[in-house]
């Protein structure tokens, strides 16, 4: 499976759109420092995802997410891809034992295919949107997520070798 976290917040995401020809488009928009983070983890092969959503990003929020991952799959093995984040190396770090790490190169996200999934639910919910609480921020990421199909992931994060990696078996 392949991890990361990202960050969703009152900073309106602004981006293109329709408009009538001669109507310029107008999008209320803010700049507000409110944020959470979601942990997600999605399997290239299922389409299968794994999202939690959190306070910070830090050792004790990735504790809680692997444990999560760990209760929520406990006749499972998963060995996650994931970047160089501080909290992914920390001492205290408890990883499950049906939980391994893949580490990426440092500094190369486009290794990591749920960087596209980020992408795919920050343009389904949070394009064009100003919220007025971070509690909306929260219902919309979850109503975002709990609408992302297996089929859409699967076709956002396989890669060709990936495939061949399951098609050999």
């Amino acid at each position: 499976m392949y991890q990361d976290e990202a960050g969703f917040g009152r900073i309106s995401k602004l981006g293109s759109c329709w408009s009538p020809i001669g109507v310029g488009p107008h999008v209320h928009s803010h700049y507000i420092r409110e944020f959470r983070y979601c942990y997600g983890a999605v399997d290239a092969h299922t389409g299968e995802s794994f999202f939690l959503i959190a306070g910070r990003c830090n050792t004790e929020w990735m504790n809680a997410f692997l444990e999560e991952l760990s209760q929520a799959y406990p006749y499972d093995y998963f060995l996650l891809v994931i970047d160089n984040a501080i909290w992914h190396k920390s001492s205290t770090l408890k990883i499950p034992t049906n939980i391994g790490f893949a580490f990426i190169p440092p500094y190369t996200p486009e290794m990591n295919p749920i960087e596209q999934v980020w992408k795919e639910i920050r343009k389904r919910g949070f394009k064009n949107k100003a919220f007025r609480t971070l509690e909306d921020v929260m219902n919309q990421l979850q109503d975002v997520i709990q609408g992302l199909e297996k089929e859409v992931i699967k076709s956002i994060v396989n890669r060709r070798w990936t495939r061949m990696l399951f098609e050999s078996r």
